[in-house]
């Protein structure tokens, strides 16, 4: 099992290498079934936390449980605009985003547990309709990310379930070191 250990930031440095090592961690599992498990693989993983330990960073400068958990909300409203974008405009522009950033200013480790995963719910949800139900055709359709270059909804979709994996361990990994 590939191991990704690249911080987001190295997506600016090489999208290229970034894009590789974290595809490394999907190899070759069905990305739509990745996707389909990731709300209940996050919601079993987060049954009977407590508050503190939800809450409490992994260590300075790292993510908590909470902020992870956000994250992947936010992510799915993220990715379902550029593939939307896609499928609406030929190769638009995809503007990457600061997820640090967005987890201070939109105060992740603020945001109550069960919000967080009804908007991860819903939103998984609306794209995994979309992406089941686009051809081949649509699939192949690509955007210029200001990263990491043309990005099709293929490729897209095989990052997302690649993400999903990454962030699931995260979880694991942090709520291993709580025992």
């Amino acid at each position: 099992m590939a191991t990704f250990a690249n911080p987001a930031s190295d997506a600016r440095n090489s999208g290229a290498e970034y894009t590789r090592r974290l595809l490394e961690v999907l190899g070759d599992r069905d990305p739509i079934e990745v996707q389909s498990g990731l709300v209940a693989a996050v919601e079993s993983a987060v049954a009977g936390i407590s508050e503190t330990s939800l809450r409490t960073a992994e260590a300075p400068g790292k993510w908590s449980v909470m902020e992870v958990v956000q994250h992947l909300a936010d992510t799915e409203l993220v990715y379902g605009y550029r593939m939307r974008m896609i499928l609406a405009h030929p190769s638009p522009a995809i503007e990457g985003y600061d997820q640090d950033a967005w987890a201070g200013e939109l105060r992740y480790n603020e945001v109550p547990l069960a919000q967080a995963l009804e908007q991860m719910r819903v939103l998984r949800g609306a794209n995994l309709r979309l992406l089941q139900g686009l051809s081949e055709q649509q699939l192949d359709r690509y955007g210029m990310h200001s990263e990491r270059g043309r990005e099709s909804i293929r490729q897209i979709m095989r990052l997302i379930a690649a993400h999903d994996l990454v962030h699931r361990r995260q979880i694991a990994r942090i709520m291993a070191s709580r025992s």
